[in-house]
């Protein structure tokens, strides 16, 4: 099993600094590093990491992605005048040069690539790079944007050069377009290039055509580039977990990349002075947990952008700590995407409907209605001199992520073996629980073994509300009774809300309520006739879950919108015998559902499923689940049946919307 984070840095890259006037470079600053180093240390978290040593990239290693005449340039840069090395930087955009700029640009160049040899080969399973000077803004030829060479880029390149790597996925978190790793891979179909960026349609920097939702990629590679234009500044949670949800995990898990790399900007957190953005620091553990049962958990995050030196610190120690296991915190503020992010994520969409099976759905752009490119400049300016600046946002500090003292435990019969890494949770003797569970569930009966599982099921859930445990695994005799016994137990706490997964046919449907205090998602191949309502969710797939592809488009377009706009306190998560759904999607169903009420998630499978025990804890226990592999087309009848239940949900839940309301597709349809 590979474990451990490993976390990159050299004091050595805070050695530089800008030396004249120059406005627009001047927050580009040493303290970006070292107060997000401090601020890992301060957490435990450092301690925590597989400290990786730093090396300088050599000249092969940047002549991956750039030209040998801008290396000799560079080269030449320790040994220029401060007025010569004003003089080079003017031919660049946005960044200048310092004597010690071409070491610490080789160190964090280098960085990246010591991350990815540890990744790849199995010293760590993951990691973080905290470095300087930036690189998506790079290019072959030339400086820009505070970056000197292109850290992620190189690093793509080395990884499929030296390892063999067939598919690399990067993610560009960063608030600006990372124009240079376009440029760089956009004919490339074996470099999957995911960027949202603040856009105000080609007003915000780079300023470029190029950055739009429309600019797919290039020959072999078209399809291959996707632009998240941002068209106004103020986005949340919500868009950011939106555009993950509705564009980026369904193509990520058709793409099947075997290395994720992130482009790890936090200028899109609040309070950035270029972002202008209103996502809390805690959204990003969301998006890394999002990413981790990617490519067998092989990720690899690399400091971008980030210029507020509150948040900036924040986000990567909420990263770091996601990318170390512990569970995500509760999301906060999920109250749908906005107007114009909804916009955007209808027109990313529509581009690369060609190109994507899991898209092939998606609502096209008639020419006739509002796109990112004509609304009304005049309308816009109006309502930006309204909009209050991110800037200025006061933010609460993240909430200390506590983590239970037992990860797993597991409720098993005695000839079952307890997996690696778990405990044994033994019944409770409290005679309180046992009298309330032999009146709810035994009726009279003297059903010993019943009553030891029913007891040791209600203690446990006791032990998460507490956060004693985080998660948990039950085998049972009847998953029906099991499920009544552990949503009982859960509702007695007056906030707590049970989000149920139900995967198969032989559970009954009955449990759900009106309230909320129970949203029960049941996949099934059983055609419901009437609608169940807002809090119990029928989702019908015609193969049932035995069909990957609808199953994964299921979860990550419907499931995971419902769960973190219902924000549970805890899942319960039912497998029945013969669901048809095979380990690896259990698996990542497992993993990506963690994301929810912080990490505490019950799992019930009936007596027959032994073989599910040992997957099952794996997941459990934040080992990554094994790859889908290539996912075909999902079958049309299936992509109608949940296009349809998500045009009658969204009304509800917000998060499921994908057009704007009032365009085709949209809400008013």
């Amino acid at each position: 099993m590979k474990m451990g984070t490993a976390l990159l840095y050299d004091e050595e890259m805070t050695k530089y600094k800008l030396l004249w006037i120059d406005h627009a470079c001047k927050i580009e600053v040493p303290e970006r590093l070292t107060l997000s180093h401090e601020a890992l240390v301060k957490a435990g978290l450092a301690d925590r990491c597989v400290a990786v040593p730093v090396r300088e990239a050599t000249d092969a290693d940047i002549l991956l992605v750039h030209s040998e005449e801008y290396l000799e340039a560079v080269k030449k840069t320790p040994d220029m005048t401060l007025e010569d090395m004003k003089e080079f930087t003017l031919q660049y955009g946005d960044v200048y040069f310092h004597p010690n700029i071409y070491h610490c640009a080789k160190l964090a160049a280098g960085a990246a690539l010591q991350l990815v040899d540890s990744v790849v080969t199995g010293k760590v399973r993951n990691g973080m790079a905290l470095v300087r000077p930036p690189g998506h803004h790079s290019m072959r030829s030339a400086a820009n944007g505070f970056c000197v060479f292109n850290n992620v880029a190189i690093a793509a390149r080395y990884a499929k050069q030296k390892y063999g790597m067939k598919r690399v996925l990067i993610v560009d978190w960063d608030v600006h377009h990372g124009q240079g790793v376009q440029y760089c891979f956009e004919d490339d179909p074996n470099v999957l290039y995911f960027s949202w960026h603040r856009y105000e349609h080609q007003r915000f920097w780079p300023q470029l055509r190029d950055s739009d939702y429309d600019c797919v990629g290039k020959e072999k590679g078209a399809g291959f580039n996707i632009n998240v234009p941002w068209n106004k500044v103020g986005m949340k949670n919500s868009d950011y977990l939106s555009v993950f949800c509705h564009v980026l995990l369904p193509i990520a898990y058709e793409f099947n990349p075997d290395l994720v790399l992130v482009c790890a900007g936090f200028d899109s957190a609040i309070g950035d002075p270029e972002g202008e953005m209103c996502a809390s620091p805690d959204i990003f553990a969301h998006l890394t947990h999002l990413l981790m049962n990617l490519a067998g958990g092989k990720v690899c995050a690399v400091l971008e952008g980030g210029y507020n030196l509150t948040s900036l610190p924040q986000s990567v120690c909420q990263t770091v700590q996601t990318l170390l296991g512990d569970p995500a915190p509760r999301p906060a503020d999920l109250d749908g995407p906005c107007t114009s992010a909804l916009e955007s994520l209808h027109c990313v969409r529509s581009a690369h409907r060609q190109y994507w099976s899991c898209l092939k759905h998606a609502a096209e752009l008639p020419t006739s209605e509002i796109s990112t490119k004509c609304i009304k400049l005049a309308e816009e300016e109006e309502e930006e001199q309204e909009e209050k600046s991110a800037e200025k946002e006061a933010w609460p500090e993240p909430l200390k992520r506590v983590t239970p003292p037992v990860r797993t435990a597991v409720v098993l019969p005695d000839s079952v073996a307890c997996p690696d890494g778990c405990e044994r949770f033994s019944s409770s003797e409290d005679p309180v629980i046992l009298d309330k569970v032999r009146e709810n569930f035994l009726k009279g009966s003297d059903d010993s073994d019943a009553l030891t599982t029913l007891s040791s099921l209600t203690a446990l859930v006791e032990k998460m509300e507490k956060n004693e445990i985080c998660n948990g695994l039950a085998l049972v005799r009847d998953v029906s009774t099991a499920r009544m016994c552990v949503v009982q137990q859960a509702a007695t706490a007056h906030r707590n809300r049970v989000l149920i997964v139900c995967v198969g046919d032989a559970v009954d449907q009955s449990p759900g309520t009106d309230d909320g205090k129970t949203l029960l998602v049941q996949f099934s191949n059983t055609e419901s006739g009437e609608q169940k309502g807002k809090f119990h969710i029928p989702v019908c797939l015609k193969e049932g879950c035995s069909d990957v592809s609808g199953f994964t488009l299921a979860v990550l377009g419907l499931l995971l919108p419902l769960g973190y706009e219902y924000d549970p306190s805890l899942v319960l998560l039912v497998r029945t015998p013969g669901s048809g759904l095979c380990d690896a999607a259990w698996q990542q169903l497992t993993g990506l559902l963690q994301g929810l009420a912080q990490g505490h998630t019950l799992v019930l499978m009936q007596e027959g499923e032994k073989a599910c025990v040992s997957p099952t804890a794996s997941s459990l226990l934040g080992v990554a689940a094994p790859s889908l592999g290539k996912l075909s087309a999902p079958l049309p009848e299936d992509v109608e049946a949940l296009e349809r239940l998500r045009h009658r949900l969204q009304a509800d839940w917000k998060l499921l919307q994908t057009t704007a309301p009032g365009t085709a597709g949209g809400e008013e349809k």
